[in-house]
């Protein structure tokens, strides 16, 4: 208990007595300002943390966007291949269809003018043919009739073979 006798009463009245004077100081002085500077960064972390959620949300909707837009990029960008194709597909018809109509044409063509040498080298052999026909009966006409006795005969073969009404 020796402790307790040499504990000097006054040292700790007069510390207690500073160490209040000193809180009133603080509470006087320096208490609204430590609580000002807590609000603010207490509110400043909340803005911070606002706008971090602001900037997640923005970042979602522009990534939600470019995905929808690259979507509409990918669908337009289909939609000319397949209209490419459909053009390339019908001008391929249409250059078959003028191909074989023209291939028709010129077959046509082609067929009229054999048809007409043809007819025409069938004209040229009957004019032939004729020409040396009248060739051999002149001819075969001149030998008959060189002599006059087949003349007369021939005569009356004639008379004979036409008949009178």
């Amino acid at each position: 208990m020796d402790i307790f006798n040499d504990f000097p009463v006054g040292l700790f009245f007069m510390q207690t007595f500073i160490l209040l004077i000193l809180i009133a100081l603080m509470v006087k002085f320096a208490w609204k300002p430590i609580l000002n500077s807590l609000n603010e960064r207490e509110t400043g972390i909340a803005d911070a943390l606002a706008a971090a959620e602001n900037a997640k949300k923005e970042m979602q909707n522009i990534t939600a966007d470019s995905e929808r837009l690259l979507q509409e990029a990918r669908a337009e960008r289909e939609s000319m291949i397949k209209e490419a194709r459909e053009i390339k597909d019908k001008m391929l018809a249409d250059a078959k269809g003028q191909a074989k109509a023209e291939g028709d044409k010129m077959l046509a063509h082609a067929q009229e003018a054999i048809q007409s040498e043809k007819k025409a080298a069938v004209a040229d052999i009957k004019n032939q043919v004729a020409s040396l026909s009248l060739e051999i009966a002149e001819k075969v006409i001149k030998e008959q009739l060189a002599n006059k006795d087949k003349q007369l005969q021939l005569v009356e073969n004639m008379l004979g073979d036409i008949k009178l009404n």
